[in-house]
C-alpha cells in the first residue's frame, strides 16, 4: 500500500494547509478559521476572481466565472462540494476531508453563500473522509446549541445515523454517499447519482451551471477549490497542492507556490532520477525528462500538451518503463470508463490492447501506426474526458518515448517482464490516516 508521506512546503504568508493532526474546530477557529465568512460576497468574490483561482479537480476553470453563472441564474440554486477523488495517484482531496474537514466546511459556507444556494451537498464515497466530515458537522452543531437558544440537542445517532437513504442533512449541509470511480466524480455523473440515477455522465449541454440538481443551477467545486477560496479571503495567495509518487520513493502530498518547475519539486523530493513522468494523475499523458523546466500552471502545462489536472505526478524510474506505464494507464482507462459511449468503449479498448501487446513484446508496426491513427482521431467523441485521457495518454507516449516504441517492437523489454500489471495497484496512492490532537 502506497501511503502518502505528509511534508509541508508552505505556498507563504502561513497558507501551508498540510499537516498530519485533525484539526477540530476549536484548534480551526483559534487560526482565524471562518474568517471568510465575516466578509461581504463582493470582497470575496474580488477576492478569488483577483487570485485568478481555478478550480482543482482536473479541468481548471475559473472559480470566479462558475460562482458568477450561477449566482446569476434564476434561483433556488444548488452548491455540491465534489470530494470524490476518482484519480488512482491523488490523495489531496481525501486528506482535506479527513484532516482539515473545517477548512473545506468553511470554503462551503462560502461558495454557497456567494452563489446565492440554499441547498449544499458534499458527495463522497470515502469512509473515513466521510466520517471526519461528519464529526466536523457535530462539533459544529454542539458549538451553535452551546451558545445559542438552549433547546434540545439531537443525539449523535439522530442526527448523523440516517441509513435509510444515502444523503443526509446535518446543520444544512447533506453527505451523499457516493459510488467510487473514475467517471463517478464528473460533474454530470454526479449530478445525475444524487438525483438518484447511476453515477455516469451525460450529454452536455445543458451543464449543471445551467441545470443541475433537481433541474436546478448548481455550482459544482472540488473540495480544495473550496479550501483554497476560504484561504484566500485570509491570505490573498493561493498554493497547490501536489501528490508526487512513483520511481521507488516515498509517495509524498506537499504544498507549493503556483509556478514552481517540475525539476525543482521532483529534485527537492527525490524523484529526479527518473525517465519521465505521468502528469496531472492519469489524465495529462507521459512527460518526458526534458519537461522538467516546465512550470506548475495550468497555461504551461497546456503549453506542452498535457494539464496539471488534479496536481498528481507519478514519476517513472529507471527500473520502471514508460511503456509498462501507459500499458496500465489505458487498460485501468479500459476497465474504469462508464461503458456508455461507443467510441469510448471500443476505443479504449484497442489502445489499451496495442500498449499491452508493446509490452508484451509482440506488437507490430501496423499496430503502432493505428494506435497512432485512433490517439488523433478519437478526442473529442466521448461524453466524459474517459476518452480523451486515453488519447492523450498513447499520442505522449508515441511522441516523447519513440525509441521505447522501436525498441519494443525490435525485442522484448526486460524491465516490462519484472514490473507488476495494473494501473490501480501499482500506481495508486492512499491518504495516511490522522493523527488526533
Amino acid at each position: 500500500m502506497n501511503n502518502a508521506t505528509l511534508v509541508a512546503v508552505p505556498a507563504g504568508g502561513g497558507t501551508a494547509v498540510v499537516g498530519s493532526v485533525r484539526e477540530d474546530l476549536a484548534r480551526y477557529l483559534a487560526s482565524g478559521g471562518d474568517s471568510a465568512l465575516r466578509h461581504s460576497p463582493e470582497a470575496a468574490l474580488a477576492a478569488i476572481r483577483a487570485a485568478e483561482l481555478r478550480g482543482r479537480g482536473g479541468a481548471g476553470f475559473p472559480v470566479a466565472a462558475k460562482i458568477e453563472a450561477v449566482r446569476a441564474a434564476d434561483g433556488p440554486r444548488v452548491l455540491v462540494a465534489n470530494g470524490e477523488e476518482g484519480e488512482p495517484a491523488s490523495v489531496k482531496d481525501r486528506y482535506l476531508m479527513r484532516i482539515r474537514p473545517h477548512l473545506v466546511l468553511e470554503g462551503m459556507l462560502l461558495a454557497g453563500h456567494l452563489a446565492g444556494a440554499d441547498r449544499a451537498v458534499l458527495y463522497v464515497s470515502d469512509a473515513p473522509s466521510a466520517r471526519s466530515v461528519r464529526r466536523a458537522l457535530a462539533e459544529r452543531a454542539a458549538a451553535i446549541f452551546d451558545h445559542g437558544p438552549k433547546r434540545q440537542a439531537p443525539t449523535e445517532v439522530e442526527a448523523f445515523d440516517h441509513r435509510q437513504a444515502p444523503a443526509e442533512r446535518v446543520a444544512g449541509v447533506e453527505i451523499f454517499d457516493a459510488e467510487p470511480g473514475f467517471v463517478s466524480g464528473e460533474e454530470t455523473a454526479l449530478v445525475r447519482a444524487i438525483d438518484g440515477g447511476p453515477a455516469k455522465p451525460t450529454a452536455k449541454p445543458p451543464r449543471p451551471f445551467e441545470q443541475g440538481v433537481a433541474g436546478r443551477p448548481t455550482l459544482v467545486l472540488n473540495v480544495e477549490s473550496l479550501a483554497r477560496m476560504a484561504l484566500l479571503t485570509r491570505f490573498r495567495r493561493s498554493g497547490l497542492l501536489v501528490t508526487l509518487s512513483g520511481s521507488g520513493a516515498p509517495p509524498v502530498l506537499t504544498e507549493v507556490p503556483h509556478g514552481v518547475r517540475l525539476a525543482e519539486l521532483a529534485a527537492r523530493f527525490g524523484y529526479d532520477a527518473c525517465r519521465g513522468f505521468l502528469a496531472g494523475g492519469f489524465s495529462g499523458g507521459l512527460l518526458p525528462p526534458s519537461a522538467g523546466g516546465t512550470p506548475l500552471t495550468h497555461e504551461a502545462m497546456r503549453a506542452i500538451g498535457s494539464t496539471l489536472g488534479c496536481g498528481a505526478l507519478v514519476a517513472i524510474g529507471h527500473d520502471d518503463c514508460p511503456v509498462a506505464a501507459a500499458a496500465d494507464v489505458l487498460a485501468f482507462f479500459d476497465r474504469a470508463n462508464a461503458g456508455q459511449c461507443g467510441s469510448c468503449v471500443k476505443g479504449t479498448s484497442a489502445m489499451a490492447g496495442v500498449a499491452e501487446a508493446l509490452r508484451a513484446g509482440t506488437a507490430v508496426a501496423e499496430q503502432v501506426d493505428r494506435l497512432e491513427q485512433w490517439a488523433g482521431r478519437l478526442r473529442g467523441r466521448g461524453a466524459c474526458g474517459t476518452l480523451d485521457a486515453a488519447c492523450l495518454t498513447a499520442d505522449s507516449l508515441l511522441r516523447h518515448f519513440p525509441d521505447e516504441i522501436r525498441h519494443h517492437l525490435a525485442e522484448s523489454c526486460a524491465r516490462c517482464v519484472r514490473l507488476p500489471v495494473g494501473a490501480d495497484t501499482r500506481f495508486r496512492v492512499h491518504p495516511p490516516e490522522p493523527e488526533e490532537g
